[in-house]
């Protein structure tokens, strides 16, 4: 299939299976929960009735006192006591196959062009780390709320876009789902079109 290059005549061929694959909604929300979930911290942690200091002899003798039986002091039913169902720390992470993730990551990019989201440009560069550059370049696209991919990593790029909260860069690399489906349109140089079709072919 062939791309239009934004404010230009010319088009680009790209794969069929990359960027015209059936999007596979169930596939694509399998990615983006799996990715949130392995960014969790997961270090919740409380104590149980034998994390808790102290607690290591009968605070009274088993009969003859009238008092009901007790065997610590730290039973989760005392005040200081243990938690009854303590968090303990855990893994949040989900295996998500690599053959699952480049056909989600496929299905994401075909759905974009679909949707006339994904702007293709020649080059997307800015002359100085400046945040008004940045925006004016954005203006002359017509998007506002957007992911910028290159090919590589531009600290002049990132720099300018640090400081906007509806636009984040990234190389091809860098990718995620979350981004990819976070933003309004997603603006795409050649070089790194060319990179993601290599990636995912």
């Amino acid at each position: 299939m062939d791309l239009q290059l934004h404010n230009s005549k010319e088009k680009i061929t790209v794969s069929d299976a990359v960027f015209a694959a059936d999007y596979k909604e169930s596939l694509v929300h399998q990615l983006v929960t799996a990715y949130m979930a392995a960014g969790r911290a997961g270090t919740k942690a409380q104590k149980n009735r034998s994390a808790v200091r102290g607690g290591g002899a009968k605070p009274w003798r088993q009969k003859g006192t009238g008092r009901a039986r007790a065997g610590t002091i730290r039973s989760p039913l005392w005040r200081s006591g243990g938690v009854t169902f303590a968090a303990q720390p855990r893994d949040f992470a989900q295996k998500v196959n690599r053959k699952m993730y480049r056909a989600g990551i496929r299905s994401i990019f075909s759905e974009l062009a679909r949707q006339d989201r994904l702007v293709i440009v020649e080059d997307i560069t800015v002359d100085a780390p400046k945040t008004k550059q940045l925006i004016g370049k954005l203006a002359d696209l017509g998007v506002s709320k957007s992911l910028i991919i290159s090919e590589t990593a531009d600290e002049k790029l990132y720099l300018s876009a640090r400081n906007l909260p509806n636009v984040e860069v990234s190389d091809v690399a860098g990718l995620n789902p979350v981004n990819l489906v976070r933003y309004d349109h997603v603006v795409a140089t050649v070089g790194a079109v060319r990179a993601i079709e290599e990636w995912l072919s």
